[in-house]
């Protein structure tokens, strides 16, 4: 529970957020304070991104963390954003690929190839031969 900074009393109640912070207000000096953050800490947020990186969904991240699906959502929106700020506008030059699997006609026939690693015109090249290209 908080207390006032002021006058050390319990009696408070909250005043409005103000900059991403709640704002309360002591009943019985009427002073105003803030908190230093609401919300989920970062480390919330950072296993968010990498259970979503490993396949999860929304829905069952919010349920492992237990917060909602919307929250999940946007601290990945949030995450993805920065991303975009610092990625490199430089041409890829090796792509590596572990495993690729294909079904060509159907599922009974499957094509598995195992790469280990392509300059960016071979893998053009593999890709457009491959496709029947």
């Amino acid at each position: 529970m908080e207390t006032c900074p002021k006058c050390k009393s319990t009696d408070i109640c909250k005043n409005g957020i103000v900059k991403q912070k709640q704002r309360y207000l002591c009943k019985k000096c009427k002073y105003c304070f803030t908190v230093e953050h609401i919300g989920k800490p970062d480390n919330y947020k950072r296993d968010a991104l990498i259970l979503y990186l490993e396949g999860l969904g929304f829905r069952s991240i919010g349920r492992f963390l237990k917060v909602s699906h919307v929250a999940v959502f946007n601290w990945i929106k949030k995450f993805g954003k920065q991303l975009d700020e610092i990625r490199s506008s430089d041409d890829i030059e090796v792509v590596e690929i572990d495993e690729m699997h294909t079904y060509i006609g159907s599922k009974k026939m499957v094509t598995i190839q195992r790469v280990q690693k392509f300059t960016c015109e071979n893998f053009k090249k593999f890709t457009f031969n491959f496709w029947g290209g």
